[in-house]
């Protein structure tokens, strides 16, 4: 089934903005970024002890509104550097609203301003280029450390058998990979790991929970998490996600400044309703996109899939994410990296720039604040790289 919304018309007779789809290549790229997304997203309500129903609501929320904003797949993540600090650090849910209200307050300050062009155009492309291959490289160690490996010879079979009819089905449009790798999945778990009897006791509605940050939490979110959180944003989820957006999307990519202004309304909404922090990703946009989103449709999808969550089945969070096995995940969020390294093959002089750009994904990839490291050390390498070639030898 295709059911296409389409858009309006100007009055020359041309689409005013694309259309805007729900079938099932839209349905199953929906799920290509979900093995990111929901581990950060439970290991915050846990740690800091979030209210699921508020989080569920207002991530499944932001994803419907930009899904409809941008027409194209442009999904929201949990911001990635707060929540490792979050979940590691055990710090408490009001400081991480803080955090969210003071990302969203720099970023805004960075869009109105105009100070993130000037940033967009003084990083070189073989940077950005390098922060893609970076953040692809983490997702795809993760993967293989944590997630394939989580259910132990049993899981790795479950992983193997995703990963065949992933690698079989990846790129068909008429028969979907995700279509096939997300059932898989749940059947394993009603089998091995969730009481059906068990769900049916979880089903109640709930609302968000509305919540002011103080001063104070604003101030430790930023000492605690907004700085540190920052370089990743300006790497990955604006600089990244724009070029992400270009190769994908050539002919409707959004421009930088409205992506840095999307961020930041998000975060200056989603504290006073107890929703986590979010960004846009390029990981998002070619994990949806490779298997097999096109429009925001996969977007709008992916919310209703996280407010159904939040407003009717909350009640039995910790029940209900067992649904979805880790190594199943791991295999979608496998095929996200590799489809971000990939990325890296689109580098306009590689013969002269692919050694900084890897260079800078591995800095990116395995050192402490390595995003940052990587834009500020990716323009000395591409400049020595210019001084020692043959060309500007002669």
């Amino acid at each position: 089934m295709r059911i296409p919304l389409r858009a309006g018309t100007r009055q020359d007779g041309g689409p005013s903005r694309p259309s805007l789809r729900i079938d099932r290549n839209e349905l199953a790229g929906a799920f290509g970024d979900i093995g990111t997304d929901l581990p950060l997203i439970v290991g915050m309500i846990l740690a800091a002890g979030l209210d699921s129903a508020s989080v569920l609501i207002m991530f499944g929320a932001m994803q419907v509104f930009t899904g409809l904003l941008y027409r194209m797949p442009m999904p929201v993540q949990p911001l990635k550097a707060m929540a490792a600090i979050v979940i590691t650090g055990k710090v408490a849910g009001s400081v991480l609203y803080g955090g969210g209200l003071a990302v969203g307050i720099i970023m805004l300050l960075l869009t109105v301003t105009g100070l993130i062009v000037w940033l967009s155009r003084i990083i070189p492309s073989p940077v950005v280029r390098g922060i893609q291959f970076g953040l692809g490289l983490q997702l795809a160690t993760l993967s293989l450390r944590q997630y394939v490996p989580a259910d132990g010879p049993r899981g790795y079979l479950l992983a193997g058998l995703a990963f065949l009819v992933t690698v079989v089905l990846l790129g068909n449009r008429r028969f979907p990979a995700a279509l096939f790798v997300i059932p898989l999945g749940v059947v394993y778990a009603f089998a091995y790991t969730v009481d059906l009897g068990s769900l049916a006791g979880t089903v109640g509605v709930a609302l968000p929970r509305l919540h002011t940050p103080g001063l104070h939490d604003v101030l430790a979110g930023l000492l605690l998490l907004a700085i540190p959180q920052i370089p990743l944003s300006l790497g990955n989820s604006i600089l990244a996600t724009h070029q992400s957006a270009r190769d994908l999307f050539p002919d409707r990519a959004p421009e930088i400044r409205k992506i840095s202004g999307t961020y930041a309304l998000m975060n200056l909404v989603n504290p006073f309703f107890g929703g986590v922090p979010t960004c846009h990703g390029s990981g998002g946009i070619v994990g949806h996109y490779t298997f097999g989103a096109r429009t925001g449709g996969s977007v709008v999808l992916y919310g209703g899939f996280y407010l159904l969550l939040g407003l009717l089945l909350s009640g039995g969070f910790d029940r209900i994410i067992r649904v979805f096995p880790l190594p199943v995940l791991g295999v979608l969020l496998l095929f996200e990296g590799l489809g971000l390294m990939a990325l890296i093959r689109r580098l306009e002089d590689p013969a002269r720039t692919l050694r900084p750009a890897l260079l800078v994904g591995l800095i990116a990839a395995s050192l402490p604040y390595g995003y940052l490291i990587g834009l500020l050390v990716g323009p000395l390498l591409l400049a020595v790289g210019r001084r020692r070639s043959p060309d500007s030898a002669a």
